[in-house]
C-alpha cells in the first residue's frame, strides 16, 4: 500500500522558515519523479516544485523561485521542501504527491499518489 506521509508544517512568522518532509513507503521511490503543490481556502491546487527521480533536474513555481528548496534521499526514501524568508501568501496546505510522467510536471493529473497533506501558516 503506498503512502506518502507529509511532517514539517506548523506556524511561523513571515521572514521564517520551514522544512517539511515526505516520507514514502510502497513504491518504488527511485522510479518516480516528486512533487509538492499546495492548497489554499479559495483556491485551486497549485504546483510549487518538483524533483527528478535521480534528483539532478528541479523545477519551481515563480512565486517560490529563489526562497523554495526541494532535495530527495533516495535511500531514505524521502523529499524535502526547505522553505525560507516565507510569507503570508505561502499560508496553504502542502501535499507531496508522486508522478507518474518523470517530467516534473506541473499539473496535478501527472501525479499517482498524494499525501495527506501538512498545514503551513505564516503570520504577518
Amino acid at each position: 500500500q503506498v503512502q506518502l506521509v507529509e511532517s514539517g508544517g506548523g506556524l511561523v512568522q513571515a521572514g521564517g522558515s520551514l522544512r517539511l518532509s515526505c516520507a514514502a513507503s510502497g513504491l518504488t521511490f527511485g522510479f518516480h519523479d516528486m512533487g509538492w503543490f499546495r492548497q489554499a481556502p479559495g483556491k485551486e491546487r497549485e504546483f510549487v516544485a518538483a524533483i527528478t527521480w535521480n534528483g539532478s533536474g528541479t523545477r519551481y513555481a515563480d512565486s517560490v523561485k529563489g526562497r523554495f528548496t526541494i532535495s530527495r534521499d533516495n535511500a531514505k526514501n524521502t523529499v524535502y521542501l526547505q522553505m525560507d524568508s516565507l510569507k503570508p501568501e505561502d499560508t496553504a496546505v502542502y501535499y507531496c504527491a508522486a508522478d507518474r510522467t518523470f517530467s516534473l510536471a506541473t499539473l496535478t493529473t501527472a501525479y499517482d499518489y498524494w499525501g495527506q497533506g501538512t498545514q503551513v501558516t505564516v503570520s504577518s
